[in-house]
């Protein structure tokens, strides 16, 4: 989820959240982060003698052992991730299968509340959090929009880039062009993604130009927040570029929704751990950057229409 500062991106994003300092508040708080659906890799053991992946020798001990990364996600994001017949299915975790074949162990996803996933990895409940989560500063550092700190930040290893995207009713009835339209008028958004941050960064603008604040009504998932936009009780919706396409694209067979512009305030996803996992943050950097050179990237970004977000190289913490 994004946003200039936002995953879900956390404007940056990526919900790029996607401006991302109410996640990482809300990520302290677990609230409903209860297992809901499993899929996106098995959870059979190797046998370290025998395991002959590229970096699987790069991996912790425990890791090596276990034969899995336990990954957390809120599934409820297409085409990043999503649910499907039981199975989670996307970008992300078809990424982390091509990542597996690189390190020799399973990635197992798990689908839990987004604005609970930073805890549930500090806790150990999780390996990683893979999400479309914004790498900014204030997730790094455990800080809230106005720098004060709530807790135990984490550490991102970035494999996408997005920006944010804002969409509406087909036909664009209210005629909104930018951000900066939504002045008055009620806006849908997932709580927890620096979106909801961005629309609070700019309903304050909005109220010290002279105009009336923004109505912003924050769901516990971003299918809540399309339903809104979509009955007309909210006049948009804001979202990642990738997930707001895919939506305006196979909402009603396109009928539903559209979006009224390109993507701006383009930021990093990051898997998130905690920073203590240093070993296995380096082995995951490298994987990334093992399935960019070997075009396995390429080709999982393409099955989803997600080519906008390709990187070249991967990052640790490269977030703003």
């Amino acid at each position: 989820m994004t946003a200039s500062t936002t995953r879900r991106t956390t404007a940056a994003q990526s919900r790029i959240a996607a401006v991302g300092a109410i996640a990482v508040a809300g990520a302290l708080v677990l609230t409903g982060c209860g297992d809901q659906t499993n899929g996106g890799g098995g959870s059979s053991t190797e046998s370290a003698k025998s395991n002959s992946a590229p970096l699987f020798s790069k991996l912790p001990k425990k890791i090596q052992d276990a034969g899995v990364i336990k990954v957390g996600t809120n599934a409820e994001y297409a085409p990043m991730e999503s649910t499907e017949g039981g199975k989670i299915v996307g970008v992300d975790p078809d990424l982390a299968d091509a990542l597996a074949k690189q390190l020799g162990v399973k990635f197992e996803f798990t689908s839990g509340s987004f604005d609970g996933l930073i805890t549930a990895v500090n806790s150990g409940r999780y390996d990683v959090g893979m999400s479309s989560i914004t790498d900014n500063k204030q997730r790094q550092q455990g800080l809230d929009d106005k720098g004060k700190k709530l807790g135990e930040g984490v550490d991102f290893v970035d494999y996408f880039t997005a920006g944010t995207a804002i969409y509406v009713k087909k036909g664009n009835p209210e005629g909104i062009k930018g951000i900066e339209d939504l002045c008055g008028k009620t806006a849908a958004v997932q709580q927890g993604t620096t979106y909801e941050t961005a629309l609070k960064d700019q309903s304050k603008k909005c109220t010290d130009a002279g105009k009336k604040a923004i109505n912003i009504e924050a769901f516990q998932n971003d299918t809540e927040a399309q339903t809104r936009v979509k009955s007309g009780g909210a006049v948009a919706g804001i979202n990642d570029y990738p997930v707001a396409v895919d939506l305006a694209n196979k909402a009603d067979g396109g009928k539903a929704f559209e979006v009224i512009n390109k993507q701006y305030d383009a930021g990093p996803f990051g898997i998130i751990l905690n920073k203590k996992n240093t070993q296995l943050r380096d082995a995951l950097k490298d994987a990334v950057d093992a399935i960019i050179k070997d075009g396995s990237y390429q080709k999982v970004l393409e099955k989803w229409g997600a080519q906008s977000g390709a990187i070249e190289q991967s990052a640790i913490n490269g977030g703003k």
